[in-house]
């Protein structure tokens, strides 16, 4: 089926359904904790192979979002909820899926003075309490540049640090309602100078109108400020009224940039069309070796959870 501007989906982007289950299991357990899931909310295109395998991203601080992305299909209005059990409830589907590698995200709280920023350090505590062994990856809005709130989140110490450019930086006005390309460089700076040795990650979608060297140029920004691990995935219009896709990008263009990334000095690249943020964190966390330290992340081949992703075409999710 075309999209609005008359484009073909690929035979490469075909997604094979799979509702059994474990898919019916992880989608019971998640209302029963009244906990919401990113692969819903954003509509992700890897639900169905992450949700079979036990795979799920929770989404902390409600399913409203305050900004309206044109990329992203998460609920957009004045959010109602701020929940303070809500880390404990994480914390509690962590330890009954027996995770070794979370990762937790959240819709954008403008509303809130410190943006969310300390029900983030809540979690990841409330996790760590339950599970000393499990890593924690966060992937965070930009609290509108509010330093004090990143402080707060890095000072509970995640295991990585994730916030998407989303886009190259002359489509990141159009493309990212209040998000700012430059504040976004900023804050993943700001966060390698606070705890030099959280590894920080950002992750970037194709096909909205973007040139190659303007990607390029993008992995070129991200190195300058210390961000070790890049995602990049194919965007997917949600509904008719987000932008349309401009074009579909072919796995072997993907394995290029794969290749760029590398070669620029990021310890891990996951380039693919259907790479989102969190999608095989998992794998990220174990490849990515951080100015020659050891591996980040979980050992071994243990489930993997990826708790949420602030409503993004670049995210997705990892195992559980």
């Amino acid at each position: 089926m075309p999209n609005e501007n008359g484009t073909r989906k690929p035979d490469w982007l075909r997604i094979k359904l799979n509702t059994g289950e474990n898919y019916q299991e992880l989608k019971r357990m998640m209302r029963a904790k009244s906990l919401h899931t990113v692969c819903e909310e954003a509509r992700c295109p890897n639900i169905y192979e992450c949700w079979a395998n036990r795979t799920a991203t929770f989404m902390i601080l409600g399913d409203i979002c305050t900004r309206a992305c044109r990329f992203c299909a998460v609920k957009t209005g004045m959010p109602t909820e701020l929940d303070w059990q809500e880390p404990e409830r994480v914390a509690e589907a962590a330890e009954k899926m027996a995770l070794r590698h979370c990762v937790v995200t959240s819709v954008a709280r403008d509303d809130l003075k410190d943006g969310g920023a300390s029900i983030f350090a809540a979690t990841i505590r409330a996790i760590r309490k339950r599970l000393p062994l499990c890593s924690v990856e966060v992937l965070i809005p930009d609290f509108q540049g509010n330093w004090d709130a990143l402080r707060v989140v890095m000072d509970a110490k995640p295991d990585i640090l994730n916030h998407n450019v989303e886009t190259v930086e002359r489509l990141s006005d159009r493309i990212r309602a209040k998000a700012k390309y430059r504040r976004s460089l900023e804050l993943l700076r700001m966060a390698k100078q606070m705890q030099p040795n959280i590894p920080t990650k950002s992750g970037l979608m194709l096909g909205v109108g973007e040139t190659i060297p303007e990607v390029l140029q993008t992995m070129d920004d991200l190195r300058a400020v210390g961000c070790d691990i890049l995602t990049i995935g194919q965007y997917l219009q949600p509904t008719p009224q987000h932008v349309p896709v401009e074009r579909y990008v072919h796995p072997d263009e993907f394995a290029m940039l794969k290749r760029e990334g590398l070669a620029r000095g990021f310890a891990h690249v996951e380039s693919g069309p259907f790479v989102r943020s969190s999608y095989h964190a998992h794998k990220q966390a174990q490849s990515a070796v951080v100015r020659g330290a050891a591996a980040i992340g979980a050992q071994g081949t243990a489930p993997v959870a990826s708790c949420g992703g602030a409503a993004t075409a670049g995210v997705g999710v990892a195992k559980v």
